[in-house]
């Protein structure tokens, strides 16, 4: 069963560091040019899921949360990866004003923590997963 096809079904990851190992392994087989809506309440591992994806398209920054920021670009050998936090934006015409489309050249991974603060913004062809905590200290990870 591939990557994709054991996301569908929902995992659990047990540590941070399972859950990079996962991304990284999704990462692997992301198509050119896709974008990652990431669903999940505050502290559910967005950001370390991000991380791993980092891992996987050979980026070598240490990759953190861009809350404050609001995106971020990291170049990896495989793939350019922008890190969108939409945490802090109150409507879509704040994202046209960040030109994140002139970071997006091919090829490239768009991670969106937030998504749900983008509107329409997003493609329909976006890639959708849920993260949440289950049992306390696990994560659970899904793709729509």
């Amino acid at each position: 069963m591939n990557i994709c096809d054991r996301l569908r079904q929902g995992l659990v990851t047990a540590s941070a560091e399972e859950t990079r190992r996962l991304a990284s392994d999704l990462a692997a087989i992301l198509p050119p040019d896709t974008v990652l809506a990431l669903h999940g309440d505050m502290g559910v591992g967005k950001t370390t899921f991000v991380q791993g994806l980092a891992q996987g398209l050979g980026v070598k920054e240490q990759v953190t949360s861009p809350t404050f920021a609001i995106y971020s670009v990291y170049s990896g050998t495989r793939a350019k990866l922008v890190h969108l936090d939409a945490y802090r934006l109150e409507n879509e015409r704040q994202l046209e004003e960040l030109l994140l489309e002139e970071f997006l050249t091919s090829p490239w991974v768009l991670a969106v923590e937030w998504p749900e603060k983008t509107g329409a913004w997003l493609p329909p062809r976006a890639w959708n997963l849920t993260l949440a905590i289950v049992d306390g200290d696990k994560h659970a990870i899904r793709l729509l």
